[in-house]
């Protein structure tokens, strides 16, 4: 079942907003179960050699997830993602910001909108995230932080998760 999609990667300066799609090897519902419940993020949500862990996650609209990224030598980099709007496993729709380990956002980092859709292909799922900034600079800000590459490494531990799910 080894995925051999790439990431697309979509930069529009104009709406300020990347586009990311992905094709998985995988049901819709795995997928989303993937995406949603922490026990699934930790295994894959972070670009190696950094692994994820979780303070706090509430999936509800209203709700949140306090998260950690952090690098083989301890240092921790921590987010929050706010959860605005819920249609279980069509989409979901988020705030994302750095923060600290207590969930207060950091005001001189961008924050972002997320639309995460999920869509059926027959026995694998598209996932197509939007992610909008408030401006121009905020978005050449998580480009030139690494965005690219560091989501692709996130998204093929993905890969290997539903690739190991699977076969259990």
């Amino acid at each position: 079942m080894e995925n051999k999609t790439k990431t697309e990667f979509i930069v529009d300066r104009e709406s300020n907003t990347l586009t990311i799609k992905r094709d998985f090897a995988a049901k819709r519902e795995l997928v989303w179960d993937c995406y949603t419940k922490s026990e699934f993020l930790e295994k894959w949500f972070a670009p190696k050699p950094l692994t994820a862990k979780t303070k706090k996650m509430d999936f509800k609209a209203g709700g949140h997830w306090l998260y950690a990224m952090i690098e083989p030598n301890g240092t921790e980099h921590w987010g929050r993602t706010d959860f605005t709007e819920i249609k279980p496993i069509d989409y979901y729709k988020s705030l994302d910001g750095f923060c600290d380990e207590n969930g207060n956002l950091n005001p001189d980092m961008p924050r972002a909108k997320w639309l995460v859709t999920f869509t059926d292909l027959n026995e694998k799922s598209n996932v197509e995230t939007v992610v909008s900034y408030n401006s121009l600079k905020d978005l050449e800000t998580v480009i030139e932080m690494g965005m690219k590459d560091g989501l692709s490494s996130t998204l093929e531990r993905l890969d290997e998760l539903l690739d190991s799910l699977a076969k259990q």
